[in-house]
């Protein structure tokens, strides 16, 4: 396991960047259970008659329908999943495969090396390690495998020791294997994609105008370049968001547009679980309505995008997360987490029985 979650840090001081950059979005004022049915229906007919995409004026207006409402959008969320990308569940397992010590300051990350946490940066592990996690993971009925590093990017004995893995986990598991890398070159995207990475991960985390106020190491271009080289490569591209770190509802639109722009298969949806040590540790957490809210919100914004549920989930949803199953998710992340415990892969197995949920390999596309 990374670290002594149990163990006391020395908080650190960050001073972050200021000022954000302004947030393109203005957000309608909240609207009344009325007019919120009428933005749901011409929502529902947009998306599942003229099966087209929603404008950015559409999204902001669901962004603010009252609580109430929150049950519509998550069965039209659920409806729009079904139409636009059928009833299967695709399964992943990660494996933090060299922990800690990252020289970038993500104020969320308990792997920075800037911040005094319980998480100790630790060598890439071993073959069999490796290998060994790959066959559990595969045991529990996933499709996906991915290897995740805590570094700004790959150095050249990095990427070597990638590019070795890759066709023996695939060789002796049979999984599909994504890799979460960091910032990459050119040259490095196009080295993946002929070693056989089938996706690679590289979150923006949040929106433009947000993201100097929780990383100040690189940019929100950098990371977005990234993952225009993905895509240029021919890997496909896994890019999600962490919600709740002092964003507003506004900049989480924001977010949502500037996804659709990147075009993503695959949008992992994570909800901050503050860490001891870190600058947002002592953050409150989403709500789990709210978080049914937002989920159904990516759905409805991403409609044909493997939506999976990630990190956070399970301190955030508790006892709701079969209920953000049917508010537009059909991806999850089983097992544990890069440094938090998630539930066990049975609990999350028998929630997709008891929904009646096909497990299966997805590709999304808008």
């Amino acid at each position: 396991m990374p670290g002594d979650a149990s163990a006391t840090p020395t908080r650190s001081t960050v001073f972050l960047r200021a000022p954000v950059e302004p947030c393109p979005v203005v957000l309608p004022a909240p609207s009344d259970p009325a007019t919120a049915r009428s933005l749901i229906a011409a929502a529902s007919a947009a998306l599942l008659d003229e099966h087209r995409l929603l404008t950015a004026e559409e999204l902001g207006g669901l962004a603010v329908v009252p609580d109430g409402s929150v049950t519509a959008l998550a069965a039209l969320a659920h409806e729009v999943r079904l139409a636009w990308c059928g009833p299967a569940v695709e399964v992943e397992g990660i494996l933090s495969a060299k922990t800690g010590g990252c020289p970038e300051d993500c104020h969320f990350c308990a792997q920075s090396s800037r911040f005094e946490t319980p998480v100790k940066a630790t060598p890439f592990l071993d073959t069999d390690e490796v290998l060994t996690a790959a066959a559990e993971t595969a045991a529990a009925g996933a499709s996906e495998f991915c290897l995740v590093l805590a570094v700004r990017g790959p150095d050249e004995r990095t990427l070597t020791r990638i590019l070795d893995l890759v066709p023996l986990v695939q060789q002796t598991t049979g999984l599909n294997v994504a890799v979460s890398a960091g910032i990459l070159s050119d040259d490095q995207a196009r080295r993946l994609a002929a070693g056989g990475v089938h996706r690679y991960n590289h979150n923006l985390e949040t929106a433009r105008s947000f993201f100097g106020a929780v990383v100040t190491t690189h940019s929100w271009e950098e990371r977005a370049e990234t993952c225009r080289r993905v895509l240029a490569a021919g890997m496909e591209l896994c890019c999600g968001a962490l919600v709740g770190m002092g964003e507003s509802d506004a900049q989480r639109i924001e977010l949502l547009l500037q996804l659709r722009q990147l075009g993503p298969t695959e949008v992992p949806v994570n909800f901050l679980n503050p860490r001891p040590g870190t600058p947002l540790g002592d953050r409150p957490m989403v709500g789990a309505w709210e978080a049914i809210r937002w989920i159904a919100l990516f759905r409805l914004a991403l409609p044909g995008v493997i939506l999976r549920y990630a990190g956070g989930r399970e301190v955030t949803l508790r006892d709701l997360q079969a209920l953000g199953m049917t508010s537009g998710i059909n991806a999850l992340i089983v097992g544990n987490y890069l440094t938090t415990l998630g539930r066990s892969t049975d609990e999350d197995m028998r929630m997709l029985a008891d929904l009646k949920m096909p497990v299966g390999a997805l590709t999304g596309a808008l």
